[in-house]
């Protein structure tokens, strides 16, 4: 088995502008539910983006899941 190239996996997926983009959008949408105390750091729980678009944050979009919930409905 070959080891994972981490270095050309960035460069050919992880730092696409668009992916950068999403990336940031999930992480913004953690933040704001950790300041409404909905989501802690270490809790286990994922925040769901109900249309599966990371980039659409609007309150009705966003909620919060166990992992395996989360993980199952992809």
């Amino acid at each position: 088995m070959a080891d994972r190239d981490y270095r050309r996996e960035y460069d050919t997926y992880h730092g696409e502008p668009e992916q950068i983009k999403r990336r940031a959008a999930r992480n913004k949408a953690r933040r704001h539910l950790e300041k409404e105390g909905r989501v802690q750091k270490g809790d286990g729980k994922e925040v769901d983006h109900k249309d599966h678009n990371p980039l659409n944050n609007s309150p009705a979009n966003i909620r919060v899941r166990s992992r395996s919930a989360n993980r199952s409905d992809q």
